[in-house]
């Protein structure tokens, strides 16, 4: 079946020659002719000559993503090779003992740009951040069944606004069972040997960000007596990683009442006493400030906020907002201590967020020496040409006696 030509400008092509997935809109998509989401296309260039084979998704800023530089359909046969190349890269290099929630495709750095498949227990999630995968979904989902037989297969869908995520209530369902039996809510599943309760159905998220599991354990070495304070703590998988590890007193902050709640839950699952442990509802500036007013010091700071949030009283965005919140935690550092920083913006490379260390430090006036700098764990590749796919940053810092 012959498929429609669409043709690129010269930038694109030596974008997607040099290994970049993704066609941005520009004045010559803009000439394309009509077309709907999920609609394979071959790109050309000017003068007519083959490029990539590419999936539509005309409503978005990135208005194609390309399957293969060959000319192909992403039928059954397509979908499995390329699913049991993903598959068998976890089997051979990620590092999943004790563990049974983790990333089976991340999108780009599989070959299926814009879909992702993470792994809970007995179920799968699907999540599609390119509306072109939707009228392939139910391909995606057969070929899911024959090759791993799940208990069930969810999907999670997503608000097309990047800014409506902040309003989105946890309560609200985003996830449907696409195929086989619905999942326990909430759904109990294992990391580095430590449960934790998950949600299919409720919520944008599941309550466990799959990417942070090195980094967890990496935590868990470093604990043994000391006084932890989590910052932005959500559903508490850090905080329950330093417990465990040991650590003498861990104080969890978050906005959010019911992620507490649900992080309480995680210790209770871990046969770690809550009560033990301090868990504080507000925003992390001010509560940080109420905790030096009080004269609060701690061995270990962590801090993992969100890429951009909203609450009553103030507005966090990654750019600038780190500083902030790094000249914050300093003062409750003890000399000698950690300060562990993470975030997931994907715009923001690794040498602008250590920018944003610097400038914390100095309005701090304190020194910062970085000893670990991580990101994501196997199960989350990238394609070197895709520096998009390293989103994560986790650095940690001894603050100088």
């Amino acid at each position: 079946m012959q498929q429609e030509k669409r043709t690129i400008g010269p930038e694109t092509v030596r974008m997607i020659e040099l290994g970049h997935p993704w066609i941005i809109a520009d004045s010559y998509t803009k000439k394309w002719p009509a077309g709907k989401a999920g609609d394979v296309v071959e790109l050309a260039d000017g003068n007519g000559r083959f490029i990539a084979t590419a999936l539509l998704d005309p409503d978005d800023r990135i208005v194609a993503r390309v399957l293969s530089r060959e000319r192909m359909r992403p039928d059954r046969t397509w979908l499995s090779r390329r699913l049991q190349t993903a598959i068998q890269l976890r089997r051979s290099h990620a590092d999943l003992a004790d563990t049974s929630a983790y990333r089976l495709v991340n999108g780009e750095g599989d070959g299926l740009p814009g879909l992702t498949v993470d792994c809970y227990g007995e179920y799968l999630m699907v999540q599609l951040y390119s509306a072109g995968w939707r009228p392939h979904l139910k391909a995606v989902t057969r070929v899911l069944q024959e090759l791993l037989h799940p208990a069930g297969i969810y999907e999670k869908s997503r608000p097309q606004k990047t800014r409506e995520l902040e309003a989105v209530s946890d309560t609200k369902s985003y996830g449907r069972l696409l195929a086989g039996a619905p999942a326990p809510q909430p759904l109990q599943v294992q990391e580095n040997g430590l449960n934790f309760l998950v949600s299919l159905e409720q919520g944008l998220n599941t309550g466990l960000f799959l990417d942070q599991r090195k980094n967890r354990r990496d935590l868990m070495a470093r604990v043994h007596g000391k006084r932890v304070l989590n910052l932005f703590a959500y559903t508490a998988a850090f905080s329950v990683a330093a417990a465990a590890g040991g650590a003498s007193l861990v104080t969890s902050v978050d906005a959010s009442s019911s992620y507490l709640e649900w992080g309480k839950a995680n210790f209770g699952v871990n046969r770690l006493n809550p009560k033990r442990h301090e868990f504080i509802i507000g925003d992390c500036l001010n509560v940080m400030q109420e905790l030096a007013r009080q004269g609060k010091v701690y061995d270990i700071i962590i801090m993992d906020p969100p890429s951009f949030s909203t609450t009553a009283r103030s507005r966090f965005t990654t750019r600038g907002g780190t500083t902030d919140l790094v000249a914050a935690a300093l003062p409750l550092l003890q000399s000698g201590g950690l300060l562990i920083t993470s975030s997931n913006h994907q715009k923001i490379d690794v040498a602008d967020y250590l920018k944003e260390l610097r400038r914390g430090a100095l309005q701090a006036e304190s020194e910062l020496r970085v000893i670990s700098l991580a990101g994501q764990p196997e199960d989350f590749p990238y394609p070197v040409t895709f520096p998009e796919g390293r989103y994560l940053k986790y650095a940690v810092s001894v603050k100088a006696e």
